[in-house]
């Protein structure tokens, strides 16, 4: 499964500071967890073909290689701890589930 998260950072918090700690705790920890295969995170550039600001400024790509070990991971001590930081950046991070079509 692929979950795919979109947000914006909470007004206040710097960008640099944001993506530092994305770099050095979030996707270590995350890349870490037994049932993810792929996480990324990229930082929205532009509108393909077209002028304005993306809706989104941040998405993350998770991708989840054991739904039911997944959920036990991010149970653990060390995800809640990132978790709840997460939350101190994002603002109303929006997490959608996917499937994959035609494969």
């Amino acid at each position: 499964m692929r979950i795919i998260v979109l947000f914006n950072l909470k007004p206040g918090v710097d960008p640099e500071e944001y993506e530092a700690w994305a770099a050095s705790r979030d996707i270590p920890t995350v890349r870490a967890l037994p049932s993810i295969a792929g996480f990324e995170v990229s930082a929205a550039t532009g509108l393909l073909g077209g002028e304005g600001t993306p809706p989104y400024a941040y998405v993350e790509v998770i991708d989840v290689a054991d739904m039911g070990r997944f959920g036990a991971d991010v149970g653990t001590e060390a995800m809640q701890a990132i978790a709840a930081e997460f939350q101190g950046f994002a603002d109303n991070p929006v997490f959608v589930t996917t499937r994959p079509v035609g494969a």
